[in-house]
């Protein structure tokens, strides 16, 4: 792809890329029987979804927004988490979703009576059958695999799912499933570890279960993936306890599937060369601060490995929008374009638009074509405010 070509700033999707990573999530569910949802907090670019459904299940869903873009758009199951449901949210989320998991026994208490209301309304006004939704806790198996506390369920004093001790005096009437999600960027060694954990702690409530879900955070389609670990586990737990497994991936579906295309702005000098860009970390790649996350520039060395180094940095008014340190063969100048990989997934999803700076357009790269499909303008930062 000529890069000069591109009008900056844009996130490009590579359709191709996309479907590889589908086929192998295809490849697990047809050797273990499992189902996997695409997470959309971590990939939601829905011109995408007819081709991402032929191959996945259906979404996981954190909202009714999440929720309703997925039955609109994907058209398979919708299945909802939240740490906590407001009444209008609930009462959206029912008419959208196959499946629901509470994050408390009190939010349980609190909607189960609504849900079977619902239910019973439905099928008043159908006159005919009409699927219940499926309803599931979400666990706390108190077992950290991971470094990064922001991204750790298991973390002390996590607001997310229910421990072992809590279930004590609780009522598991028309609980279908349990669910757990512990991992981020992981490999299948840290599944084992976790299902260990969920076993020891929970294993008792599995044989009643319908499904267990395991969760997201699971890195299958990186090169280095135990994927064969992966599906012996599935299909081990699956035997043990009769329960239908599924997996909901983001990060998985995108992986090193797409780019973000940023301008060289300005460079200047403080101490050393600093190059402004038409992209800002804070608004258009925030896991850089949040993680931390250094992506790869293409073509770009560390610092002081190449001829010349610049500190690459946003247009945004704030003073850490630092995105870091690379070097390059020749200098930059203004005009010159830069081209961030493996920006397909969170980051589309986590933009926002502070300062008013200029949103990245979308595009997909269908084979030789690139195809813009959104552009994004002063009247889409104007109605987010009022």
């Amino acid at each position: 792809m000529n890069l000069r070509t591109v009008s900056t700033p844009c996130f490009i999707v590579d359709e191709a890329l996309v479907r590889r990573n589908c086929e192998i999530l295809a490849s697990v569910k047809e050797r273990t029987g499992c189902k996997i949802l695409l997470a959309l907090k971590g990939f939601a670019c829905w011109p995408l979804f007819p081709m991402v459904g032929k191959y996945l299940d259906g979404v996981c869903a954190s909202s009714p927004w999440e929720a309703r873009l997925g039955r609109e758009e994907f058209g398979r199951e919708v299945h909802a988490f939240a740490a906590a449901y407001s009444d209008a949210d609930f009462a959206e989320l029912l008419t959208l979703c196959d499946e629901i998991d509470f994050n408390s026994f009190h939010q349980l208490n609190r909607f189960r009576d609504v849900a079977e209301r619902d239910l019973r309304a439905r099928l008043s006004a159908l006159g005919e059958p009409v699927p219940p939704v499926k309803i599931g806790l979400r666990i706390n198996p108190e077992c950290s695999t991971q470094d990064h506390a922001i991204y750790d369920p298991c973390a002390p004093k996590s607001r997310l799912g229910i421990r072992r001790a809590d279930f004590e005096g609780q009522s598991l009437d028309g609980i279908s499933g349990l669910h757990f999600h512990t991992l981020c960027e992981q490999n299948a060694d840290a599944l084992e570890k976790t299902l260990a954990a969920v076993e020891e702690k929970f294993g008792e409530f599995l044989p009643q279960m319908e499904w267990v879900n395991f969760g997201g955070g699971h890195h299958i389609t990186r090169d280095d993936y135990d994927v064969d670990r992966l599906c012996e586990l599935i299909n081990a737990f699956k035997a043990k306890y009769g329960v239908q497994v599924i997996l909901e991936p983001g990060e998985a579906v995108a992986l090193n599937a797409g780019v973000l295309v940023a301008s060289v702005l300005d460079v200047v000098h403080n101490e050393m060369d600093i190059a402004i860009l038409d992209v800002s970390c804070t608004c258009h790649m925030p896991d850089v601060m949040e993680m931390p996350y250094r992506p790869v520039i293409t073509g770009a060395g560390e610092s002081g490995e190449k001829a010349h180094t610049y500190r690459l940095a946003g247009l945004s008014c704030l003073a850490g929008d630092v995105i870091g340190d690379w070097s390059f063969d020749e200098p930059l100048k203004p005009g010159d374009r830069l081209e961030f990989l493996d920006m397909a997934h969170y980051t589309m999803v986590k933009t926002t638009f502070f300062n008013g700076i200029q949103h990245p357009s979308i595009a997909i790269q269908r084979g030789d074509e690139l195809e813009v499909v959104r552009k994004f303008n002063y009247q889409d930062y104007k109605n987010q405010l009022a």
